[in-house]
């Protein structure tokens, strides 16, 4: 897995660092059995997922997140807090599903339609 840093180039704050998970197997473990988030997830999601394929599940999480889904252009498409052992399918396809420590969301003040700069290619 790679490493990036994550702003928001709308509100002009910073998201933190995260880690990309762009294979299957890394998306499949995600921040499961994680006790202390060192740093947020980037899920990168298969081109060809539809909006209820770009759900993610909460099982085995033993803490809260904060989660943006935005698209192909980074924008923000949807946003939600969720607690452990929860699902959840966003409003619209999503590209990139951005997992982060609870209260990151307030913090930056991200909403829908804030455009993200991050890269997740690998060198």
């Amino acid at each position: 897995m790679s490493y990036v840093f994550i702003v928001n180039k709308t509100k002009g704050t910073n998201l933190g660092n995260a880690d990309v998970a762009d294979s299957f197997f890394s998306r499949f473990k995600g921040l499961m059995l994680v006790k202390n988030l060192e740093r947020s997830l980037i899920l990168k999601l298969p081109s060809e997922r539809s909006r209820r394929a770009s759900g993610i599940h909460m099982f085995f999480m033993r803490i809260p997140l904060d989660v943006i889904f935005a698209d192909s252009q980074k924008k923000v498409v949807d946003m939600v807090t969720l607690d452990p052992w929860t699902t959840y399918t966003p409003i619209a396809t999503a590209k990139y599903v951005i997992e982060l420590e609870k209260g990151k969301l307030k913090e930056s003040n991200t909403e829908i339609g804030d455009e993200l700069d991050f890269t997740c290619e690998t060198a």
